[in-house]
């Protein structure tokens, strides 16, 4: 007998969803043979056979969460060995201390992390199945406390009023790690959002407005590098990059992409045009590949294609910065003592004040501003 335990499908993974088996019990398998669809936050992916043999037990049906490490598949190979490895068609893992191993899923990412939590907190939150994920913690050494749980049970929505009708369900695949990325840059990031608007009345009618924003960041990024960073607030030191490289967040149907385009600063507009589309087609379906959702140093959420004019979007460590742009509008504007009416749009710059000063982040949305209107 043989057991594999579930590897690492990205970088830094703590977990993985099932989405379909391809095999049953009783089933003969070959090496390299597809067992399984799993969702991550990074794509869609198969696991293939370590072994050849007879499947003994799956260890998990469709839809539940498996943690990377724990068993997955059990074989009869005719060894009575177990077998831990971890690694399934050489993937790798980073030991880059800044490689984060997240991806925005919503502006979503997850980090192979572990809760820390007191066990009368573990208890309750099991009781009243809570996600300790989610839950602030406020103990000794960042500790969760039974008081914590308490506190996040009632700031939430109650499901008992018999007036109010509805379907509750799990979150599954991109919204379950958006939803603990929001969390952890709730507990991490300390943000500050400021907003101002772009005067584009002088822009011919039909400028691409996407790729003018991306030139308008890379730009600004400069003149002023320090929102073009990372930042661990761990041991308080900052990485500030040369290269650039775009997170653009990408809305879907099953939640929020963030393909990174990489070294941003050397691509023409047509370039980024086109990687901008072949993004958004391999984005919605789902065959975007993990790498290219890693490595972000600054985003744009170009929310305004959309609805909205200003937001406070959410950075997701270990970037420092990310701008959203708001639905563009005819506004009246002076010009030489007369009023006309001209176009701006409105822009929304959040950046980590533990590693970003006001003068820096007012400094480069000036600049991105001073781009924009040409």
């Amino acid at each position: 007998m043989k057991i594999f335990y579930l590897p690492d499908l990205g970088e830094g993974l703590a977990e993985a969803e099932i989405r379909e088996w391809y095999v049953k019990v009783g089933d003969e398998v070959k090496v390299d043979q597809p067992l399984v669809s799993m969702e991550t936050a990074k794509a869609v992916v198969d696991v293939p056979s370590p072994y050849a043999g007879k499947i003994v037990e799956l260890h998990g049906k469709a839809n539940d969460i498996i943690k990377t490490g724990k068993p997955f598949i059990t074989f009869d190979t005719g060894e009575m060995v177990q077998d831990k490895g971890s690694v399934v068609g050489k993937l790798e893992t980073s030991e880059n201390k800044w490689d984060d191993g997240q991806v925005i899923i919503g502006a979503a990412k997850t980090k192979a992390t572990a809760v820390k939590a007191m066990p009368a907190a573990r208890v309750l939150a099991q009781q009243m199945n809570v996600d300790l994920s989610l839950v602030l913690p406020t103990g000794p050494q960042g500790l969760i406390t039974p008081q914590d749980v308490k506190k996040y049970m009632e700031q939430q929505p109650s499901h008992a009023s018999s007036s109010l009708t509805g379907e509750t369900e799990s979150l599954h695949g991109v919204r379950r790690v958006m939803a603990q990325t929001m969390a952890q840059s709730h507990r991490e990031v300390v943000p500050v959002t400021i907003i101002e608007d772009a005067d584009i009345t002088d822009l011919p009618p039909k400028s691409d407005m996407t790729v003018r924003l991306l030139k308008a960041m890379i730009a600004a990024a400069k003149d002023e590098p320090a929102l073009n960073a990372w930042f661990d607030g761990k041991i308080l030191e900052r990485k500030l990059f040369k290269e650039i490289h775009i997170g653009l967040a990408v809305d879907t149907e099953e939640g929020l992409f963030v393909p990174v385009i990489k070294n941003a600063q050397s691509l023409s507009e047509q370039e980024l045009r086109k990687i901008i589309d072949d993004y958004k087609n391999a984005v919605r379906a789902r065959k975007v590949s993990p790498k290219d959702l890693q490595g972000a140093t600054i985003t744009l959420s170009n929310f305004g294609m959309i609805a909205g004019r200003y937001a406070t979007p959410i950075i997701v460590p270990p970037a420092v910065a990310i701008l959203g742009c708001g639905r563009s509008r005819d506004i009246a504007i002076p010009r030489q003592g007369q009023i006309v009416v001209g176009r701006t749009i409105p822009l929304s710059l959040t950046f980590d004040h533990r590693a970003v000063t006001g003068g820096e982040a007012t400094r480069y949305l000036g600049n991105v501003i001073k781009y924009l209107q040409g």
